[in-house]
């Protein structure tokens, strides 16, 4: 602590204490702090005329209302693409397939992102290119994550059109397709947007917890075989787990 200062360190301590605790008495901020009684009462103080924390009329203290101001600037102005492309560049060198970002706009998936360079085979997928929510994996695995009235009213309202010789087009089929990609946490596709393609697809969850992204690993069919599915499907989970780390999601 030589270089740091002694008062905005121990003010760091107090507000941090209410990461892991909603609410704290006087006393308990004096107990878990380790600051002298005094100090705690005029940093306290002051983190109120600041609007930092808020005392209530059982006289604990919670965090006020400022920090949902500075969370939503700081959510707001976090760039996914900037965020995810070195993970997926990583992700990329180690298994020399396509890699795709899509984010969900409406009852449709957009690619944001796409690298492919090392696949000696190109897919017809661009950034900008925009797919159904039920087909392909990269698609398919942002609506697995939605809440389940969601799932429920989108397949309910949606006509499950073929676009390729593996494209779901059975409701019930679509459902247990949803239930394996919650339990396993990825979902794989077969020639549902392309013919002759396989992905494995993984979801990218934000700080609240809410999905907001997929991340897929893509290639020609014959590449997707055997033991090849479960590697790259750890592999393509290990990469959304880290970009949803860096949006602030804890499991």
């Amino acid at each position: 602590m030589k270089n740091k200062n002694k008062t905005v360190v121990r003010s760091m301590d107090i507000l941090n204490l209410f990461i892991d605790h909603p609410e704290l008495t006087f006393q308990e901020i004096i107990d878990l702090s380790g600051i002298p009684k005094t100090s705690v009462y005029r940093m306290l103080k002051s983190f109120e005329e600041m609007g930092f924390l808020e005392k209530g009329h059982d006289l604990k203290y919670r965090l006020g209302i400022i920090f949902l101001r500075f969370g939503s600037l700081v959510s707001s102005r976090l760039d996914l693409r900037g965020i995810a492309y070195p993970i997926m560049k990583e992700l990329h060198d180690d298994v020399e397939e396509a890699i795709n970002l899509i984010i969900r706009h409406g009852d449709e998936a957009v690619y944001i992102e796409k690298l492919d360079l090392k696949q000696k085979v190109r897919l017809y997928t661009a950034v900008g290119r925009k797919s159904p929510l039920y087909a392909g994996a990269c698609s398919r695995i942002i609506l697995s994550f939605l809440p389940v009235q969601d799932i429920q009213e989108y397949v309910r309202k949606t006509e499950l059109l073929p676009y390729a010789n593996g494209t779901i087009t059975d409701k019930q089929e679509l459902y247990q397709m949803i239930e394996e990609a919650r339990i396993n946490g990825y979902t794989v596709s077969h020639s549902e947007l392309e013919n002759y393609t396989t992905s494995i697809a993984a979801p990218i969850f934000n700080h609240e917890g809410e999905v907001i992204a997929g991340i897929s690993i893509a290639g020609v069919e014959a590449n997707y075989q055997g033991d090849n599915i479960p590697v790259f499907a750890e592999k393509v989970m290990a990469a959304a787990d880290a970009i949803s780390e860096k949006l602030g999601f804890v499991k």
